[in-house]
């Protein structure tokens, strides 16, 4: 697999988005969902990239990328 460091802290990113989500409800939650969304799909998008300039398979390397955040750190969420 190639070098998917740079990809790590948009998953972590996106995970810390997600995790601010417990607890809100009505326009906080919203607010914070669009954060996760777009932090998602900032992550989701340069996962493709990496996918497709390597030749990679994009399942593969989110894979790997998500197993390699959560494992490099804590989870946000728990």
């Amino acid at each position: 697999m190639a070098d998917i460091e740079r990809l790590i802290p948009l998953e972590r990113a996106a995970e810390t988005e997600r995790a601010k989500l417990a607890g809100l409800i009505g326009d906080e939650y919203e607010a914070q969902w669009q954060a996760w969304r777009t932090a998602s799909e900032t992550v989701q998008a340069a996962i493709t990239e990496h996918a497709a300039e390597s030749g990679e398979n994009r399942y593969e390397v989110e894979k790997a990328v998500k197993t390699a955040a959560r494992h490099s750190e804590e989870d946000p969420a728990g």
